[in-house]
């Protein structure tokens, strides 16, 4: 366990950091670890936490956010650690050891290179410590005056340590290095004089008098146009002692490095002296006993090819450098081979001095050919006679690349296993193209000999049905248009599945293509569809997945379980009951053999044909693996919605038998949440559907009702058919709790599509659900939304009466985000009642409870009403002030539904060009996501 203060605020463990959530909490974290082991004072938090008057729940949401924290750090085994968050009396103080502290350490270090006697050894303790530097200290916290000071200190500490390193440098005459670690500072901070004077000597000492010279100009710039001032003694020194041309570089400048080349001697990106132009090189004759004919190993050219226009252009690009080895690389069955032998086939005319062709059976069970033997056949084709191959994989190789240096010759290597493999059969001549073809990505060879990857890809619809119709004849696919793209998108644009599927029809003229189709629909025969003879897809996977290592085969057996599309470490540790760390490293295991394929930075997902097959390998499986995705996905919710609307969660017990994940996704901030629970809606739905499905309906309305901060950003986005799902899943389990809580929701939905009949039908059960369940809450936020279609429906003084229970109940609880909640819309209601000083009050009772930064929304809403309020009571300017700020607010959180309430209503009273072009922006905004 470690805690960090330079950087994003966190706690690390083994498994990865703890899902700290909000920024508050954040905040109240770093101010007890600012002064770890020594009490902390309410008083101190609540500065900590609020600038100005902090609300009147203050004390509360400290409880609340101390509780959190305690809760988390016990559930990562803080106490092995001695690690403990008490409260003493009024305070709070929180116990650790100081090693597990990054600024301590970074303290420490400092101390111990203060110590050395060697410039060296001080080096290495200053590098150290500010590698413990993540990022800005204290990021993700409130930006509230004592964390922000403490912050600033942090950083004043940085840059001194920066400083102290580059003088060691120099004192070791590394003045080069002192130069790079101070110019990214002094560029950081271009007004602060010691930076951009210790960088003026080294550069000078470097032997870079003019850029020395010109950062001291362009320093002095600065001063005198941002601050008015002149540069101090430490810069005018520094300047003063370049001008004398004391001491001398050359003399100072030991350990500075070679001179500069001049210019002439300089190439685009390529330093050193130009090497003369190459003279045409002439073909050597054939060797004695050779052919006459330039030498052609390539099998034969693949019948039905079709498509693969851009890879063509990309391994033609690929080949056109000086002895270029291209890398044909993808998952097994997408065609390689045949595009490799295509290309090579297109353009003899490429490859005067002939082509050869090897299978090194990487993924076979036959066995691969040892490099002398293939080595042999080369240099057998290339003429040299029997009796003159030499014995070794040496001799042969340097034999190979001595015949082939003045050749123009094209080398494939087929199905490669890895980069040891072929690179004593790499050509040595300058005109020859190497093209490798394999399963994995063979990074090692683009490290060693700058291969150029030319990924290789499922193909296209188009493409697919023009290859079924390259076995099966145009009139027989013409015929069943519809039937053809859909056999290429169940065999997911798989060539080798495509040709088993063509082969299957062509000896059964009889079938229909719909048929064909509507067998391979079946998942659980669809493999098994999907083989002639000993062709097939589940043969050429299993041949790929056989070379796994343990660990990497375990999680892909537990990914064909996943009921979504997408995963990510901590998705793939949830299924396979790792922690995210193994998790990452078997991902980059299959993602190297191409068994599953990465569709961004930490995402990855499976081709469905690999899914099958996967799932396959361990059935037995499926309900455990299932159990621990979904319990992922409410842990990960729960955290997101903790983040992006903090104390506004749904309150209810994690279902029974749940199992905790090893670690749970990190948010720092509101748009990392609301942008998970938007990335992986379509995921969590998949979930809630297959957790319904395996009759773990407790599992199924929790996954959805989690997801409610998303939902009421976006509330006309298409939630119904998912809540509706949810509503029966908690039906299902005759939980009042769970179908007080998805009635709420669901009904608030339908009432924002205008949809009011079926919204109030639908709530009206939902107030007594909840008093039955002894959820009070859930009983104010019931009474809340019935009261918001009563409304609709012109009964306005039962929906303020509605609205003044929920009230009570909020503040009996108490509860301040459900008391907001009650306060915004008894607000709009006395608004609409024609009681606009009414509605003004409650306005101000929410906010003197104080929103927090993250809820925009809340914020937005509320000074919308405002607006309205003072336009109602005749203060125009007021009014419109406050709306366009509210407007203003919505822009810029990205809460288009608020910003379009808050233009509608300005435009009531004022048709200015720029609120007519803003609404109108939102608008489109609004349509464009929906």
């Amino acid at each position: 366990m470690e805690f960090r203060l330079l950087g994003t605020v966190c706690v690390d463990t083994l498994t990865g950091p703890l899902p700290l959530g909000p920024a508050k909490r954040r905040s109240l974290l770093a101010a007890l670890l600012l002064r770890a082991n020594t009490p902390v004072s309410m008083a101190r938090l609540t500065d900590c936490l609020w600038d100005d008057a902090p609300p009147l729940h203050a004390r509360t949401v400290i409880q609340g956010h101390v509780s959190r924290l305690r809760a988390l750090l016990t559930g990562a085994d803080a106490e092995a650690y001695g690690v403990e968050l008490a409260t003493l009396g009024d305070a709070y103080v929180l116990r650790a050891p100081e090693t597990l502290l990054d600024s301590q350490r970074f303290e420490e270090l400092l101390m111990l290179a203060r110590e050395q006697r060697s410039p060296a050894d001080t080096v290495l303790m200053l590098k150290e410590a500010l590698s413990l530097w993540q990022g800005p200290a204290l990021t993700g916290t409130y930006a509230s005056t004592p964390l922000q000071a403490a912050a600033h200190a942090l950083e004043e500490s940085r840059l001194t340590t920066v400083e102290q390193l580059a003088h060691a440098y120099a004192v070791l005459g590394e003045h080069h290095r002192a130069a790079a670690v101070l110019r990214a500072e002094a560029d950081a901070q271009p007004l602060r004089e010691s930076l951009a004077a210790a960088l003026m000597t080294a550069l000078y000492r470097s032997g870079r008098q003019s850029e020395a010279l010109d950062r001291f100009h362009r320093t002095r710039r600065l001063l005198a146009d941002e601050l008015g001032i002149d540069p101090g003694r430490e810069l005018a020194d520094a300047y003063a002692q370049i001008l004398r041309g004391d001491p001398d570089p050359a003399a100072a400048g030991q350990g500075a490095g070679p001179e500069p080349e001049p210019e002439s001697r300089r190439t685009a990106g390529v330093s050193g002296p130009v090497a003369p132009p190459r003279p045409p090189r002439a073909v050597p004759p054939p060797h004695p006993g050779g052919p006459a004919h330039p030498t052609d190993l390539l099998p034969r050219a693949p019948r039905g090819f079709h498509g693969r226009g851009a890879e063509l252009t990309a391994l033609s690009r690929a080949a056109a450098g000086e002895a270029p080895v291209c890398l044909l690389t993808g998952p097994a069955g997408v065609g390689k081979t045949a595009l490799a032998l295509h290309w090579a086939r297109r353009s003899p005319a490429a490859f005067p001095d002939g082509r050869l062709f090897a299978d090194l059976r990487g993924f076979g069970d036959t066995g691969e050919p040892t490099a002398l033997e293939v080595l042999r056949e080369f240099l057998l084709a290339l003429g040299v006679a029997p009796r003159r191959v030499p014995e070794s994989v040496a001799g042969s190789a340097a034999l190979f690349r001595s015949l082939t240096d003045r050749l123009s010759l094209l080398v494939v290597l087929d199905n490669v296993r890895d980069s040891a493999q072929v690179r004593q059969l790499l050509p040595g001549g300058a005109d020859c193209v190497t093209l490798i073809t394999s399963r994995h990505r063979l990074e090692g060879l683009i490290a060693s000999d700058a291969a150029v990857p030319v990924p290789l890809d499922v193909l296209e619809p188009l493409d697919g049905t023009a290859l079924l119709a390259g076995v099966l004849g145009e009139e027989r696919v013409r015929a069943e248009p519809v039937a053809a793209r859909r056999l290429a998108e169940l065999c997911g644009g798989l060539p080798l599945a495509l040709r088993v599927t063509a082969a299957r029809l062509a000896g059964r003229p009889q079938w229909t293509l719909a048929a064909m189709a509507d067998e391979l629909a079946d998942e659980r025969s669809r493999l098994s569809l999907l083989a002639v003879e000993d062709t097939g897809v589940s043969a050429a996977l299993r041949l790929t997945v056989q070379q796994l290592p343990p660990d990497a085969l375990h999680h892909f057996t537990r990914l064909g379980h996943h009921p979504g599309s997408r995963f990510d470490p901590y998705t793939a540790a949830a299924l396979a009951g790792s922690n995210p760390v193994v998790a990452a490293a078997a991902l980059e295991r299959l993602a190297a053999a191409h068994l599953i394929a990465e569709t961004g930075p930490g995402h990855w997902e499976l081709h469905d044909l690999v899914r099958l097959y996967a799932r396959g390998l361990d059935p037995a499986a499926g309900p455990g693996a299932l159990i621990g995705v979904l319990d992922h996905y409410i842990a990960t919710a729960l955290a997101a919605a903790d983040t992006a609307e903090p104390g506004g969660e749904p309150c209810f017990l994690l279902p029974d038998g749940y199992h905790r994940p090893a670690a749970v996704r990190d948010f720092t901030d509101r748009a990392a949440a609301m942008d998970w629970l938007a990335a992986e809606r379509e995921d969590l739905s998949l979930a809630a559907a297959a957790a319904r499905g395996a009759g773990l309906d407790d599992r199924a309305w929790r996954i959805i009702l989690l997801q409610w901060p998303h939902v009421v950003w976006r509330a006309r986005d298409g939630w119904a058919p998912m809540l509706e799902l949810a509503l029966a899943a908690a039906a299902a389990r005759s939980d009042p709790y769970a179908e007080s809580r998805v009635r709420n929701l669901l009904g608030w939905v339908l009432s924002e599509e205008g949809r009011i009949t079926e919204a109030a039908d639908l709530l009206e059960p939902s107030p007594g659900l909840a008093r039955r369940a002894g959820d009070r809450l859930g009983e104010a936020t019931a009474l809340i939304n019935l009261a918001i279609v009563q409304a609709e429906q012109g009964g306005l003084d039962v929906a303020l009466e509605g609205c003044g229970q929920a009230l009570e109940l909020a503040r009996k609880e108490p509860d301040a985000h459900t008391e907001m909640l009650a306060l915004q819309h008894l607000a709009r209601m006395q608004l609409a009642a024609g009681r606009p000083q009414d509605a003004l009050d409650s306005t101000r009772a929410a906010f003197d409870l104080g929103p927090e930064p993250e809820e925009a929304a809340r914020r937005v809403l509320l000074t919308t009403v405002s607006g309205e309020a003072r336009l109602a009571l005749g203060a125009e300017d007021e009014g419109v002030r406050l709306l366009d700020l509210a407007a203003a607010d919505a822009e810029r959180a990205g809460y288009d539904e608020g910003a379009v309430r808050a233009l509608e209503a300005l435009l009531r009273v004022t048709a200015e060009p720029v609120y007519v072009r803003r609404y109108e922006a939102a608008v489109r905004r609004l349509a464009d996501d929906g």
